[in-house]
């Protein structure tokens, strides 16, 4: 369902997604009242909200929609400005599970064309129905191996399908974070449940998202966990405790300059079609911090973070990740468990109380 004031946005939309043999559109609404009053009789499975619309507007409609139609995906759709993207982080504390950037214009063809690619993708993503499940994986406790024996078939083909290992003998020393579709209410969640125990050590996000809404979500964060959270700049020393956030349209890396960690933006090429990307951010992190690095990858689309969560595990640190119930799109999350890396593979609820005790010292 597509719920936009503008006949043209409503239109372009509707001409991409009809051109599309997996996909149906199955109403088309002008405003936010209009999308209530519609969703429980068309049943979609997927709503593409706009922010602001006369008579009813997104944020108001979001938990209509949602009460009316429980289970629908609502994903958010605004221009890049600073008010909209405060909205859309607030949209998604409150059930949406992504937002996409309009463009200014439809008349710019390059930002139309990216608005369609990433419209695209993520109704796939977030519109795939979970097939009906089976019996649950069961999960096998390793010894520390490597994710190539792993991949090479190296461990005994007998064996469960997601082998865990075990922690790290080195008590964290920071905590590394990559999440993407869905990673924003996944983050209030997680860093909302997960209290003093960060106390020790610097956490830093990667979450895919385009500048601004960046400096949004550290806000929020900041609101929500009552701990200091920012956006990563440059020459910004790690600290214990706080919460650094990639900048949107940068790669967030780290360096050593003499006994302090300091970030440095990178504004190279995007790594796994992201920028910022999680790997590039592992990857700086490793030689500071080798086996005493925690890495958590939470709910998304791709594999980014996949390899330098492999490197991670490779030196003796720790993986965990969200388990596939519980995520949006268990992208992210199910390529380092199908890597065979991680520590756990955990609901979201279960995954704070976890990351306490590793970052306390416990290997169990």
């Amino acid at each position: 369902m597509i719920v936009d004031d503008s006949i043209v946005i409503r239109g372009l939309i509707g001409r991409w997604l009809q051109a599309l043999p997996d996909m149906e559109i199955v109403a088309r609404c002008r405003n936010g009242q209009d999308a209530v009053d519609t969703i429980a009789r068309v049943k979609a499975d997927v709503v593409v909200l706009d922010i602001e619309m006369p008579i009813m507007d997104g944020l108001t409609a979001l938990p209509k929609i949602l009460a009316a139609a429980p289970g629908t995906k609502v994903l958010m759709a605004s221009t890049l400005t600073r008010r909209n993207a405060g909205i859309s982080i607030k949209a998604l504390t409150l059930g949406a599970v992504d937002y996409v950037p309009k463009p200014e214009s439809t008349r710019d063809g390059h930002a139309s064309t990216e608005f369609q690619n990433e419209l695209i993708d993520k109704i796939r993503a977030i519109g795939t129905k979970k097939p009906a499940k089976a019996a649950p994986k069961r999960m096998f406790a390793a010894e520390r191996t490597s994710a190539s024996e792993v991949r090479g078939g190296l461990l005994d083909k007998k064996k469960p399908e997601l082998i865990l290992q075990k922690a790290s003998t080195v008590k964290p020393q920071i905590l590394a974070v990559g999440s993407s579709t869905g990673g924003p209410k996944a983050l209030f969640d997680f860093f909302g449940a997960v209290t003093s125990s960060l106390d020790d050590v610097p956490i830093v996000i990667t979450q895919h998202m385009p500048p601004t809404f960046t400096a949004i979500l550290a806000e929020h964060l900041a609101n929500s966990t009552q701990r200091t959270c920012v956006e990563g700049a440059d020459g910004m020393k790690l600290e214990p405790g706080v919460i650094y956030v990639a900048p949107g349209g940068k790669h967030m890396i780290m360096k050593k300059v003499g006994l302090n960690t300091v970030i440095v933006l990178d504004d190279g090429e995007p790594v796994n079609f992201c920028k910022p990307a999680v790997d590039p951010m592992l990857d700086s992190l490793l030689p500071i911090y080798g086996a005493a690095m925690l890495v958590c990858i939470l709910t998304g689309m791709g594999h980014d973070g996949r390899d330098g969560s492999i490197k991670v595990q490779e030196k003796g640190g720790t993986v965990v990740a969200q388990d596939e119930d519980s995520s949006v799109v268990w992208g992210m999350p199910g390529a380092v468990a199908q890597a065979g890396i991680c520590h756990k593979i955990l609901p979201l609820s279960d995954l704070p109380g976890e990351v306490a005790k590793l970052l306390k010292g416990a290997r169990v």
